[in-house]
């Protein structure tokens, strides 16, 4: 197995996946699982703060119209929290609004919902590799 230095295809990373639609976390889920990475989902803010606090991943994806926490609120806790941590927004509402000119601090990097794999392939390779 190669390590994630020398295999940017298929590095396997440990993703969170945040977002309050079951559904959708459960489709993104498993695309990135048989993309090979190690996958878990929360269904609010709320409780991938917990979690970060007690596990470590390489990425976070988060929605942004969650009903406790919006994602971008999310993710400014977490850069507070993990300046390091990368972290990709993956919503309609989001593009929406980085569309029209809204920050979205903390956020690395916006994808529009629906999504080509591709697409989401190539975002977590800008926003872990910076590629």
């Amino acid at each position: 197995m190669q390590s994630k230095e020398t295999n940017k295809e298929n590095p396997g990373w440990k993703i969170l996946v945040v977002d309050d639609d079951t559904a959708t976390s459960e489709i993104i889920k498993l695309v990135l699982e048989l993309d090979g990475h190690t996958v878990q989902t929360v269904n609010s803010g709320k409780e991938a703060l917990a979690l970060l606090e007690r596990h470590k991943f390489d990425l976070v994806t988060t929605d942004f119209a969650m009903s406790e926490m919006k994602g971008d609120m999310l993710a400014a806790t977490i850069k507070e929290r993990l300046p390091r941590q990368p972290v990709l927004m993956i919503s309609t509402n989001g593009a929406i609004a980085k569309a029209a000119g809204h920050p979205l601090p903390g956020v690395d990097l916006v994808i529009s919902k629906p999504f080509h794999l591709e697409e989401l392939r190539k975002a977590i390779a800008t926003v872990l590799w910076g590629v």
